[in-house]
């Protein structure tokens, strides 16, 4: 499946292209979207279609059809240079494309489909460097999702994204080295991860802003002061300490 570093998804959804083909009336004309810009080839265009889609945001919410803009924006983008203003659509549509094959679509020929989702994230996440898909493909690999666990992979990727600054990931990662869980025990560092987390997390996220505190209550002083030392490394842009 991959070319020269790049993931094809032409073929494999060439099946749900004819269920998307029935006379429908499209909601687009009724909401006021350019369809225009979208037949111009305009990524951000397309991409808002599709969200809006998925959503339900101004139009009659539809997964597949969502699936379908995705799919179309997946193939035609592929090798979208990482960088510019459109890959962070591109690598977005990838990523809402491996989120449903992860869960499927109900009543529809999109079904589950784990490996075919993790070889979407792990295109995402490769050559876009996707942060968000560097943090579902490291929490398959945590969780044995389609395969055995695998530690070292799901660290490796869940560090990725955490440096970028996912804060699911470095939710993750602060609990599994505080807890000394499938990687060595770094209480400092994990803190430092919680709270990267607890400031980047949205409002509705509690469970972080609480599983922090908590973590800062039961944390020593010198665990404290050691966190806050990398916290600082991280803001100034330097490397941390192994």
């Amino acid at each position: 499946m991959m070319a020269s570093g790049i993931y094809h998804l032409a073929s494999p959804h060439s099946q749900v292209h004819n269920s998307l083909a029935s006379g429908a009336d499209d909601p687009r004309a009724a909401s006021g979207i350019n369809v225009v810009g979208e037949r111009a080839d305009d990524v951000v265009a397309q991409w808002n279609l599709g969200r809006m889609y998925a959503a339900g945001d101004g139009v009659k919410h539809d997964d597949l059809r969502a699936f379908e803009v995705f799919r179309g924006i997946a193939d035609a983008h592929a090798e979208e240079i990482p960088g510019t203003p459109q890959a962070r659509f591109v690598a977005n549509a990838f990523v809402a494309l491996g989120n449903y094959y992860l869960e499927g679509i109900p009543d529809t020929e999109v079904k589950p489909d784990i490996e075919r989702a993790r070889n979407v994230y792990t295109y995402a996440a490769s050559y876009f460097g996707d942060r968000d898909a560097q943090y579902r493909l490291g929490r398959m690999y945590l969780d044995g999702n389609g395969g055995p666990q695998e530690p070292k992979q799901a660290a490796r990727w869940l560090s990725l994204a955490a440096g970028n600054g996912q804060y699911e990931a470095q939710a993750l990662l602060g609990e599994l080295l505080l807890n000394g869980e499938y990687l060595p025990r770094q209480t400092a560092r994990g803190l430092m991860y919680l709270i990267l987390a607890c400031d980047g997390a949205p409002r509705g996220e509690s469970w972080i802003r609480d599983r922090c505190a908590l973590a800062l209550k039961q944390a020593t002083a010198e665990e404290r002061a050691a966190a806050l030392v990398d916290l600082e490394r991280w803001l100034n842009g330097q490397p941390l300490k192994p």
